[in-house]
């Protein structure tokens, strides 16, 4: 679960990383209240999750409650990148003598949580990767061993940060890792990273993903879902129980196994398409579940054809291919569908798409001939 701005600070702000002094308004008359009692100047920042706020208008300093009012009813309903601003963040804006990045997650690789430490904050750390890769320190943390003072100011020293900021950046740190562990995190990420000229370093910004999976033991996460931004496709998938991701392409994916899933996205990749979706229908195949997976694909209007991968394991190909038959008797597909089933009986599963099979429906028996297939009915040219 993506947490907003605001969200992210009040979720640091429990485990002692300073932020700026703000709070959320949902309308013109609570941002000023809000900018009041953060005190000016504030800075009034739409709450969406996505990039570019500050381009597209979403961020504005106001040095009175005049430019409050202004800001504020230009920024609420303003379209950023498809996300309408619906909340506020108003905080007391921060004298800022330098900018770094820091950020925790897991490097599954490796098995060892992952810290990035940057001088150059304030943007994208893909940027700072691709433009000066040098100019990231990385550390690899045991989770037995965790991240000590005297590594965090070795790690400080390692990203070339500014004297002056090395006690700040060294608390912080160490605070940010128990945030991330702790808080059951998969991102944890601050950019930036402030010292201001005074000498003191907080958050300027937070970006954190927490663990669904650990939400058993987070009762309190409930407060956050209230206002999370799901895409529609995510809606209707997470109504019917299914794994689903939403991405850009044409193609839409139906695999049995996440790690199966991901190797369908990477095979249309490589074949020269683009995958409309990462979508897990579990271990089953069953008439229910695949009429979900088609319904929820049918949603998306980007897709122009669908592969749908299957490998029976427990669950026998006759009956995965029966229930595709009845799912699809179930549904109105508009696109084309290219099935490869494999596994535990599958010559009967293909037998009985055989007897079905059309102009739209087309099985065919290996994954990288099926790929091919459907990146070619989507319109694309298949490698």
């Amino acid at each position: 679960m993506d947490l907003f701005e605001y969200q992210g600070k009040q979720y640091f702000a429990r485990f002692d990383i300073p932020v700026s002094a703000g709070g959320v308004a949902d309308t013109v008359d609570e941002a000023v209240q809000q900018a009041n009692a953060a005190g000016f100047p504030v800075v009034v920042k739409a709450q969406v999750q996505v990039g570019g706020r500050g381009k597209a208008g979403g961020v504005k300093l106001a040095a009175n409650e005049a430019e409050v009012r202004e800001h504020a009813g230009h920024i609420l309903g303003l379209d950023i990148k498809g996300h309408v601003v619906k909340r506020l963040w108003v905080e007391h804006a921060s004298d800022i003598a330098e900018e770094y990045y820091a950020s925790f997650t897991l490097d599954r690789s490796a098995k060892q949580h992952l810290g990035m430490l940057s001088a150059e904050g304030g943007v994208e750390i893909e940027v700072v990767a691709e433009r000066n890769p040098d100019a990231i320190a990385r550390i690899h943390i045991d989770p037995v061993d965790g991240l000590t003072p005297e590594r965090a100011r070795q790690w400080v020293t390692a990203a070339k940060l500014n004297p002056k900021a090395t006690d700040g950046a060294v608390d912080i740190l160490v605070k940010l890792y128990r945030c991330y562990t702790e808080g059951d995190c998969d991102l944890a990420e601050i950019n930036p990273l402030i010292l201001t000229p005074e000498g003191a370093v907080h958050a300027l910004d937070a970006k954190v993903t927490l663990d669904d999976n650990a939400s058993f033991r987070h009762p309190e996460w409930d407060d956050f879902r209230g206002m999370a931004e799901l895409d529609p496709r995510e809606a209707r998938a997470k109504e019917k129980g299914l794994q689903y991701v939403g991405l850009d392409g044409d193609v839409g994916i139906i695999a049995n196994g996440a790690g199966l899933a991901m190797s369908t996205c990477d095979v249309v990749n490589q074949v020269g398409g683009q995958p409309a979706n990462f979508l897990d229908i579990g271990g089953g195949a069953t008439a229910e579940i695949m009429a979900g997976a088609l319904e929820v694909i049918n949603s998306d209007e980007k897709v122009k054809s669908i592969f749908i991968n299957i490998f029976g394991g427990i669950t026998k190909g006759e009956v995965v291919a029966e229930g595709i038959v009845q799912a699809l008797e179930r549904v109105t597909i508009k696109a084309p569908i290219v099935i490869r089933l494999d596994g535990t009986n599958a010559e009967e599963g293909r037998a009985i798409l055989k007897s079905h099979e059309s102009d739209t429906l087309i099985s065919l028996p290996t994954m990288l001939g099926a790929a091919r297939k459907a990146v070619e009915l989507a319109g694309g040219k298949a490698q």
